[in-house]
Parts: structure tokens; sequence; C-alpha cells
């Protein structure tokens, strides 16, 4: 399954390398990782760097302390400053023989560092009750930076981004701040009583292996073959666009940035009739390119309201423009395309929609009912099927080659390390959290070395040794299964706990008791971020508290069934919902039943009268389970098996 990316740009910067830094003047002075309104990290001495002339010296001043540092060969300084007392503000002067800087606003307390995909992402304007929670984010000692997509193919020395303060006004800006990290946040400040920084770092449908550098990657031998192609990419210069797919249309598409341009004279290309008609291109029953156009008359003024183009299901992949400007794409053939448009883009009268179709399948293109291809502005829709003018840019018929992997947004191996961890190593944190996994769900499998290396990976980088990092195990999602069995999203969850039982620092919030089995971003963030907080504020915080729940220990063998033991019982076990749930057991066949189940004291006693001698037990084992055991703290059992049997994903590899 590919999750959907609707509004990532592809348009990568250029990275620059440190060797030159020193004839180059586009490197700042000071990070732009530090700026007004920031949080530095309490307790801790304070990294600052930046770039001037090989050997100057640079004077960081703060709370009465001082510390320089001298512009290396590269141009490159970096100094240590040791902490003030948590609160503020502060003022934080860097001055150097031509430059200085001052930081204005600076608060001292603890700062994370937020990672993972699109359910990390997502705004407080897309949760339960968002509107209300915007409303009411008036917390001025919780400050976020948030990183902007950025692809890279060598390490980048800087990203840009500002810090700003919690608010109404920034909490809603485009779409909103991360729901989960805010509400983590929030319930850790209202804890603790310090600031809190939240560097949110983190891009929509993207694998762990995006995440992680190449030279920790190498080592696991399963990402030589696209890091090998990363390496070909770089040295042949031109733009990173971080996807096999984005390549391959750069390569083979005649109309690449001509076709798209709404000026463009498209009165000699082909009547189509859309849906359908791609076949009358010439292409048949074979891949390839093609690109239709059409214009679109609205009145003046335009409607009031959002507007939001939909094009129904397309395959393979289609890229979207609006009077020559890019508004969506997508390769998750699955989804229907409804593209948000932003402002400016529509005007009165005449506009001209293009769009590029890589069509993979004999039947493929718009693949849905005329009905569902529509622009709608404010309360006006404006109908989409009928007449438009196409051409073919490409035939792709064998021998001609086809992409590796069809995702339209970054997936490369490391392509968001260099660009978006690397560059702001080693700014001083107090740990991680990390929401991620359903890019990587069907090689869930490797995700068991491929997580922990990242974790390493990322604990190298900031070089502040085993720092605390904190795992969403996924939610519920997709339809529920009749019959109990193997599962993929299973898996993924067992390799989170893995992760989190055996790598030092670590710890798993299980929410697997939230979730919708038809939305892959669920509303519910809330209870999320609250539970990355319980196990912030009993791990790392020090507090009494209970932070996960019951937890799988053991299984006895006893007459018929199975004697499962638990901790983290918070005074016992209990039953949230109808029935205990969801148990399955099976004997020596391998063949699993749905079990009965009993609470006795910390244990769960399962059985079946269809296995007489049960060999293994699974607890909530499906991507959409019914997980009703609980602990009296109200904290959900971490789904789990007894078994070691070949998984589903034991043999899935990406290429």
């Amino acid at each position: 399954m590919r999750q959907l990316i609707l509004r990532t740009s592809l348009c990568a910067l250029l990275a620059v390398s440190a060797i030159h830094a020193a004839e180059n003047p586009s490197l700042p002075f000071v990070s732009p990782i530090f700026g007004d309104n920031m949080v530095l990290q309490r307790g801790k001495p304070i990294r600052f760097w930046g770039w001037a002339k090989f050997g100057e010296t640079i004077r960081i001043e703060l709370d009465g302390r001082a510390a320089t540092a001298v512009a290396n060969s590269a141009g490159r300084w970096q100094a240590e400053i040791k902490s003030p007392a948590p609160g503020g503000p502060y003022t934080v002067k860097i001055s150097g023989a031509e430059n200085s800087v001052v930081l204005h606003e600076v608060l001292v307390g603890d700062v994370w560092l937020c990672g993972g995909q699109s359910n990390m992402e997502l705004g407080l304007s897309r949760v339960q009750n968002g509107e209300a929670e915007i409303k009411s984010a008036n917390h001025p000692e919780i400050r976020i930076f948030k990183v902007p997509s950025h692809v890279a193919y060598v390490p980048a020395e800087t990203v840009p981004g500002a810090w700003k303060i919690c608010s109404p006004l920034t909490a809603g800006e485009t779409g909103g701040i991360s729901a989960t990290a805010y509400f983590f946040a929030r319930k850790i400040q209202e804890e603790i009583h310090v600031p809190i920084g939240l560097i949110v770092d983190c891009l929509g449908g993207t694998p762990a292996e995006s995440w992680t550098s190449a030279e920790t990657l190498r080592p696991l031998k399963e990402f030589d073959q696209p890091l090998d192609e990363i390496e070909r990419l770089h040295k042949k210069g031109g733009a990173e666009l971080g996807s096999f797919l984005m390549h391959w249309l750069a390569e083979n598409d005649a109309g690449n940035n001509v076709w798209s341009a709404a000026e463009f004279d498209d009165s000699k290309w082909k009547a189509v009739a859309i849906p359908g008609g791609l076949a009358g291109l010439g292409l048949g029953d074979a891949p390839g390119i093609s690109w239709v156009r059409r214009e679109i008359a609205l009145p003046d003024p335009l409607p009031a309201g959002k507007a939001v183009l939909h094009l129904g299901v397309v395959d393979k992949m289609d890229t979207a423009y609006l009077n020559g400007r890019w508004v969506g794409a997508s390769s998750w053939v699955e989804n229907p395309r409804a593209y948000f448009i932003g402002d400016g883009i529509l005007k009165p009268g005449k506009n001209i929609l293009a769009v590029r179709v890589f069509k993979n399948k004999a039947a493929g293109g718009f693949m849905s009912k005329a009905a569902d291809l529509s622009l709608v502005v404010g309360e006006q829709k404006i109908p989409l099927a009928g007449e438009w003018r196409g051409a073919l840019s490409a035939d792709c018929r064998p021998p001609h080659t086809l992409p590796l992997t069809y995702e339209n947004y970054p997936t490369l191996p490391s392509v968001l390390f260099n660009g978006m961890i690397a560059p702001l190593a080693p700014f001083t944190i107090r740990g991680a959290i990390w929401y991620q996994g359903e890019a990587n769900f069907q090689r869930a499998h490797q995700y068991r070395s491929l997580l922990p290396a990242m974790i390493s990976d990322w604990r190298k980088t900031f070089s502040q040794g085993d720092f605390p990092f904190y795992i969403v195990s996924l939610p519920k999602f997709m339809a529920p299964k009749n019959l109990p069995g193997e599962d993929a999203w299973a898996e993924l969850r067992e390799a989170q706990a893995l992760t989190a039982r055996t790598v030092k620092n670590c710890a798993l919030a299980v929410t697997v008791d939230t979730g919708e089995a038809d939305n892959i971003h669920p509303r519910d963030k809330q209870t999320v971020g609250e539970r990355l907080a319980l196990v912030a504020l009993a791990n790392e915080y020090g507090q009494k508290i209970s932070s996960a729940g019951p937890t799988f220990v053991s299984a006895e063998k006893i007459s018929g069934a199975l004697k499962l033991k638990f901790f983290n019982t918070a005074g016992g076990l209990v039953v949230k919902g109808e029935r205990l749930g969801e148990f399955s057991v099976a004997g020596a066949d391998h063949q699993w039943h749905w079990a009965n189940a009993k609470i006795e004291g910390d244990h769960v006693i399962v059985s079946s009268p269809k296995v007489s001698a049960p060999q293994a037990a699974r607890y909530a084992w499906q991507a959409n389970p019914q997980a009703t055991l609980f602990n009296q703290a109200g904290l959900p059992a971490a789904p789990f098996r007894t078994d070691d049997w070949p998984g589903v994903t034991d043999k899935a590899k990406p290429w």
C-alpha cells in the first residue's frame, strides 16, 4: 500500500558541500536552527554553530556566560556554552569580526525532536475538535520549529525555518502544527512547568530508510541498489527528487516542464474523451505517458470558499497543473484524487488545467466514473468529464524500461536524513518521539533491524549519548478480519515493540484502541500525544505513574489451555468493552482459531474447543483488532504473540 501525499513539493534544494563553505557566502553566519523565540535545552552544554572566514573568532554570550570558537578551514565554527536556569526570556548575542546576531525571546527548557510520516505531520485543524483546540492553543512556553521538506543526496548544511510561539494564530497556520507533537508538549509542560521546544521533522508517506544515513544502511546489505543509484544521480547532477519514479519521468517525459504551461499551444493535439480516451493517443494496452489539457471558465468574482480539484482514481500516476502551477500528484492508484488549490492560482475567466498521466495498466488512466471528475470552487461545482485535448509523450512498451518503484514522493534511502536530519545536528535536545511505520508495514520483519539502526544513527549524529526515543505503536486501520491468521500490520507493531524492549532508553506508546478502519490518518491525536507524554513523564522525568498497559511476560501450558502472565497491570487486568478479546490459539498444526479468554489475577487463560492442546497464543494480531484488555490505569495491552513462527513479511524486500 502506498500512502498518499498531496502537498509535498518535490523540488529539492541543492545541498552544499562543507569543503567549499569558506568560499561560499550562501552559508549563514549562524545556522538557521537558532533564532528568535527558540527554546534551548536545559541541563546540558548548548552547542551553537555557523560559518565565517577561516580563522575568524566568534563569541557567544548568554546570561553572563561566554564562549568562543574559531572558524576552521571549511569555514565552520562551533562552540559550547553552559545552559542557564530554565525559563527566561534570555538574549543570545553571537558576534564575529564582520557579523553580529542577537537572538531575542529565547527560553530554556526541554527540546524534543518529533519525527515520522504523515501521522506525525497531521495538523491540529484535521483532528477531533480541531477548531476548538486551535482557539485554545495559547501556550507561550511551547515553541515550534517546523523543518521544511528537503531532499538531498549528500548531507545538507542548513535547513530554513523559524521558531514560532504557540498561539491560536501559529497553531492554525497552514493546516496547523503537528497535533501529536502539540498534545505531547502540552501534557509535559503542564506537568513539569518548564518551556518545551518542538522540532517537527516529518514528511508524509516516507519510510524509515529515508530518514537513515547511507553509512548506517550499507551494513544492513538490503539498500545497496538504491544507494548506488543515488550516488549515480548525485554524480550526474541536476535536481534531487528523492524517488525513482520522478527521475524516470524527468528522463522519459517529452512534455516535462513544457506542456503544463498555461500559454502552451495545444491546438494540434487530438480531441480525447475523459474519462477514457487515452487509448486513442496510440498507447493501446501498453504503459506510457500522456498529457491531457482543457480550458475551464470561472465567473468574476470567483466564488468564495475552498477550491478542490477532483480527478477520481488514476492509474498509475497523475500530476496536475492549473494555469501552469503544480497543484497535486499521486501514484497511489486506489486513492481518489482531491487536490486543494492554493490562493492566487485560479482566476476569473479562462483557466487551463493540464494533467500528466503515467498509465501502467492496460485499461489505466482515469478510472472513475464521469461524475467523479470536477473542480469545486466554494459552492460551485464545474464538471470536468467530456472533451479534452491530449498528446502522447512516451510510449513505454517493452523493451522500454519502467521505474524500479512507483512512489512519486521522497522514499529513496537516506535522502531525508541528508536533507532534514543532518543539518540539525548537533543541536542539543532532550529526546525524540517517532510516529512512523505505515510506509514500512509490508516489510515489517526488516523493520526489526531498520528501526534500531535508525535510532543508533540519530544518536550518533547528535552526539548526545543514548537520548530517549519514544515510539508510537500503530493504531487500528483497515477492515477487521473475520478469521485469525497472519498480518503484516501486526508484525510492524511487533517490530516497534521489539525495538522498544531491546534498544536502550526506548519505550512504546500503545494506541491499538484508537484509529479508524477507513482512515490512515485517524483524528484522535490527543490520546496519542498524551500517551507519549506519559511514557516521557515516567521514563525521563521520573514521575511515579503508569505509562504502559498490560505487557505479556510468559505463557504456561495447562490442560487444554494456555495461561498468559502479564506485568504493568497497575492494580489488575480489566476488560474495556463487552467481552475480553481478541485472542487466538493454535496447535502444532499452526492453524489459528479464535479463543475464549478469561482473567485470573494477573493472568489470562485462553482456550478453544477447536484446539485440544494449544501451543501458541496471540492477542490483537491484526490491523484492526477488538483490543479490550486494559489495566486499572486505563492503558491498553500491547499486541503480542507467544510464537516465533515465520511471519508473512519475513522474506519481503523493497527492491
